[in-house]
């Protein structure tokens, strides 16, 4: 029987941060593994509705970019004037630099998505996230500062884990993600690294697609709607200013 504890909200910081830093080296090739390739197609997703969304965006921000997955997308749609990828592991950053071409258009900051003070309000048209909210220790004051740093008009899509739909493969998704899914990491990185057990149980405490939906309007969103994939494996969230 697992007895995997979450941390606590004050300490889930610097926890999430170590262990990101711990398993840097391989992430890109465990997302790989753990989606069947999938995520790359989600996260192409997610620029595609971005750019749908606001079609004249000329800046955008990456938060919790990792190892640069949605920045190097969004560096690749060339009517963006600046691209800020933000994340607090320097580990992952040093990934992200490697990846995305050096490009004056670009900057890899490390940082806070709880704080985004260096920021102006209505600094951005795009704020993406990829896998990135379930790890905040504050979820809705992470939500106001997206908000906040967004233009208006400008789109906030968002990229996590979501509740399966429909309910009679809820076990067989379940079983996936906290039995299969922690082995790859295991395999990638032996048993040391507690965050093969922290990422499918943080899903727990993470809202369903209704309920995000419903905090996002909640904190003044607008044309809030949500895209499951994989039966709502994932989900990504898409909310204007």
């Amino acid at each position: 029987m697992n007895q995997y504890q979450l941390p606590s909200q004050e300490k889930k910081p610097e926890y999430v941060r170590t262990n990101f830093d711990g398993i840097a080296k391989a992430y890109d090739r465990f997302n790989d593994w753990n989606s069947f390739f999938l995520h790359r197609v989600w996260k192409d997703w997610v620029v595609r509705e971005a750019k749908k969304c606001v079609p004249k965006a000329k800046s955008a921000l990456d938060l919790c970019c990792g190892t640069g997955d949605i920045a190097l997308r969004l560096w690749k749609e060339p009517q963006l004037d600046q691209i800020v990828g933000l994340d607090f592991s320097e580990k992952m950053l040093s990934f992200a630099f490697h990846k995305i071409p050096k490009d004056p258009r670009v900057q890899l900051l490390l940082g806070d998505a709880m704080d985004l003070s260096q920021f102006k309000d209505g600094s951005f048209d795009i704020v993406t996230m990829g896998f990135g909210l379930r790890n905040v220790s504050d979820l809705k004051k992470c939500l106001l500062e997206i908000k906040r740093v967004l233009k208006k008009d400008g789109v906030f899509v968002n990229l996590d884990v979501g509740r399966v739909r429909p309910a009679f493969l809820k076990f067989f998704a379940d079983f996936y993600f906290f039995k299969i899914v922690p082995l790859f990491g295991y395999l990638l990185y032996g048993k040391e690294n507690e965050m093969f057990d922290y990422l499918p149980h943080s899903s727990k405490a993470y809202p369903d697609q209704e309920t995000l939906a419903n905090i996002l309007k909640e904190l003044g969103f607008q044309n809030v709607r949500f895209q499951n994939f994989v039966f709502g494996n994932a989900v990504a969230h898409v909310a204007t200013n």
